[in-house]
């Protein structure tokens, strides 16, 4: 069985719920790139995600970088 991951993908019109291949997930946060990644609940750097560090992974959540303003 072909090893899948909940990936969660938000932004400001609310978030998609998927179900990827660590391929598939790659390509995600590649389109995401300035976005926040989570890998199993760790803030993680999306340059470092790729299909190898997916293997293990369950859960990936794809958010809008926080911004502080005054």
């Amino acid at each position: 069985m072909e090893h899948k991951i909940s990936v969660q993908i938000a932004d400001k019109t609310g978030h998609t719920q998927l179900m990827l291949s660590p391929a598939e997930t790659v390509e995600a946060i590649q389109q995401n790139s300035s976005a926040w990644v989570y890998a199993d609940n760790k803030l993680v750097q999306p340059s470092m995600m790729d299909e190898e560090n997916l293997t293990t992974i369950s859960s990936v959540r794809i958010l809008p970088g926080l911004v502080g303003g005054n």
